[in-house]
């Protein structure tokens, strides 16, 4: 009877897989996906009657941003579900690049082949999708811009969008968008119909944290079936446990004339990312190099509302997660899991000044070592990359691009670390309360270990540690000793590479926060230690005082731009007569020309020297690449009594900013 109950289990819904010209259809009586044979798109993809994607438009509506359409391509079926009693079924689309540029993204065309495969399994109401690019060593040398997993989606079935417990939402609609008006970004309209009249809209108002965000998508108040995107690993992201990026909004066109112009609900999956610092994938003429994307999961369910039906992908999350690495990959550089190792160990923190010792929220993950990418020309948005004999205006926002634009920088080799990295693997877990940690399911190889916790300054670094398959490493108890300059006189804020815990910092996601700083803060922020209280008199970001002409926001030409600036007041009931005194600053995000100017007592005591351009407040964001700049001084210019130190951002316009993530200031014993 149990072997009856069985076979009976085993035989429902059954994979099948047909083909004719122009597609390969694979079905499993749940979902059924369409793929276009000439480019590696998704097609199609039904779930319970219902057309998940955009029907309206003549392309494919699921596409990664870099095809497989080439001239010399092929197609073929990678497991037969003929084979294997319906148990699975997949195809593969490759391209060939023969050195020539391949796909459109919108960070451009890259040099690789690039395959591009869809997996279908019994009883799963999704689809996997995973692409292999190979820049073959004789291949020129090539950048790959942004790189990411587009899935448009039908507007007549999802309403309901959800991307964590802060952003979980009934969106506007198509209408509502083409009839908004344009506000200081193109990605910004002031919406005038719908249960949004008056709200900007804003596409990066959804913007989120890949390590924490799993699982994100769309769903339906009137039909009851939702769509997510599930990654069950960040093996093939950029960026780390630190990156933000795009995950969903309905899209849009630019065109403020086009009033019918489709804006599907749309669903994003950035392996490389622009925003927020973005990322570096760089290959010189000569390398080989490889590198599998995914798999990740397309999953389709139903439910009676859009929490019921999230709370079921985040299920599907943890289900999927704990069978990663998939064993049916095969074919391509993708070790099984008896392939790959691990490494453990115990974090122990060694700081006397610390106010605990116990690592909060700590990150531990291995990634290739940091290295210098090959010179390159890149626009200061950090966005789209460009050839050096290029002398074009990059794109900025709508209205204001002349007067924001800072001119082309040529650069030399750009150093990238863990935070930069797209064009490697990493893998990272969260340590236990005691630091203890496990990293599993790791390729073998030799990697940093690296570490990041709340309350700690910098981060833990080890080299050369080597992950062999099969074998878990086991680095025993590694003391963090992190870097101090001397007795620490005062903090503010947390550094956890956030500016979270300061004013807004609990509701960052809404666009024109910076609008509101000289209204909130009439005569800049002024600070003292020890009487004010950092979430409520330390704003999130430091923008320029800018004062609208008319709404604010609609025309930002009109706009005076004030530069910004922040006092720090403090006592010393004694001042040091002798020796070097630090001022740290962690910066969790920034756009200035030259840094940040510094004084102490109206007189200049250095700058903080050059930021990363990270875009991250005009993008309505609360960290991008992560850095710690030191403005380090005599000691003897302190005064017993009162102290004063000011941060002065210099603006040319709104969206120049600085986000603080910590400040201490250290004085040498």
């Amino acid at each position: 009877m149990v072997i009856l109950i069985a076979t009976s289990l085993a035989a429902a819904n059954p994979v099948s897989l047909t083909e004719d010209a122009d597609t390969y259809t694979l079905a499993n009586g749940l979902v059924t996906a369409k793929i276009d044979k000439h480019s590696g798109s998704l097609a199609s993809l039904n779930y319970k009657s219902f057309e998940i994607l955009d029907p309206t438009r003549h392309r494919p509506q699921g596409y990664w941003s870099h095809t497989a359409a080439s001239d010399q391509m092929t197609q073929r079926v990678t497991i037969d579900p003929k084979t294997n009693n319906g148990e699975r079924g997949e195809v593969s689309i490759k391209g060939i690049s023969n050195g020539h540029r391949m796909g459109s993204g919108p960070g451009g065309s890259v040099i690789a082949d690039i395959e591009i495969r869809y997996c279908l399994e019994r009883d799963l109401s999704g689809v996997y999708t995973y692409t292999i690019l190979d820049h073959k060593s004789d291949y020129p040398a090539t950048n790959l811009g942004e790189a990411r997993y587009c899935a448009k989606l039908n507007d007549d079935v999802f309403d309901w969008m959800t991307i964590d417990a802060d952003r979980n939402l009934k969106m506007h609609t198509a209408y509502d968008w083409n009839h908004g008006i344009v506000m200081n970004m193109k990605e910004a309209r002031k919406l005038t119909s719908g249960v949004y009249a008056g709200h900007v809209e804003h596409k990066y108002d959804y913007s989120a944290n890949q390590f924490d965000v799993r699982a994100w998508g769309w769903s339906s108040t009137r039909r009851g079936v939702g769509v997510w995107f599930i990654n069950p690993s960040i093996e093939y992201l950029s960026g780390g446990p630190t990156k933000v990026e795009l995950s969903a909004h309905r899209d849009a066109t630019f065109n403020p004339e086009d009033k019918n112009a489709p804006a599907p609900p749309c669903l994003l999956n950035y392996w490389r990312g622009s925003h927020y610092g973005g990322s570096s994938c760089t290959v010189a003429q000569g390398e080989h190099w490889d590198k599998v994307v995914g798999p990740f999961l397309i999953y389709c369910n139903s439910g009676a509302s859009p929490d019921a039906m999230w709370k079921d992908a985040l299920a599907c999350c943890d289900s999927e997660t704990s069978r990663w690495p998939y064993g049916w990959v095969d074919g391509v550089d993708y070790p099984h899991q008896d392939q790959r190792g691990g490494v453990t160990g115990q974090l122990v923190l060694n700081d006397p000044q610390a106010s605990s010792p116990r690592l909060e929220h700590l990150l531990v993950g291995v990634a290739h070592s940091d290295y210098d990418a090959p010179e390159f020309q890149r626009n200061p948005v950090g966005t789209t990359p460009v050839s050096p004999s290029s002398t074009s205006e990059p794109s900025f926002p709508v209205q204001d691009r002349a007067r924001q634009a800072s001119p082309l920088q040529r650069e030399g080799p750009r150093h990238i670390d863990w935070q930069l990295d797209a064009k490697f693997y990493q893998t990272w877990t969260r340590a236990d309360a005691d630091g203890k940690f496990t990293i599993r399911d790791v390729r073998p190889g030799t990697y940093t270990l690296h570490a990041i916790a709340d309350n700690v300054l910098g981060e833990f670094a080890r080299v050369d540690v080597t992950i062999s398959a099969g074998t878990q490493l086991d680095l025993g108890v590694l003391e963090w000793k992190p870097v101090r300059y001397g007795k620490q006189i005062w903090e503010i804020g947390v550094p956890d590479r956030t500016a979270r815990e300061f004013r807004h910092g609990d509701h960052f996601w809404q666009w024109g926060l910076y609008y509101d700083y000289a209204k909130e803060f009439p005569s800049d922020v002024n600070f003292i230690i020890g009487k004010s209280d950092a979430r409520k008199d330390w704003n999130y970001a430091q923008p320029p005082r800018i004062e609208p002409k008319g709404e604010a926001g609609l025309d930002p030409r009109e706009d005076k731009i004030t530069p910004s600036t922040w006092s720090i007041t403090f006592e010393m009931s004694a001042a040091p007569t002798k020796g070097k005194a630090t001022l740290r600053l962690g910066i969790a995000g920034a756009r200035v020309d030259h840094g940040i100017d510094v004084s102490l007592n109206d007189q200049e005591i250095g700058n903080s020297g050059p930021l990363p351009d990270t875009g991250v407040m005009h993008r309505d964001g609360i960290r991008g690449t992560w850095c710690e700049r030191d403005v380090i001084f005599d000691a003897s210019a302190l005064k017993p009594g009162t102290n004063v130190i000011k941060l002065h951002v210099p603006a040319r316009s709104w969206v120049n900013g600085v986000l603080y993530d910590y400040l201490r200031l250290e004085i040498a014993d």
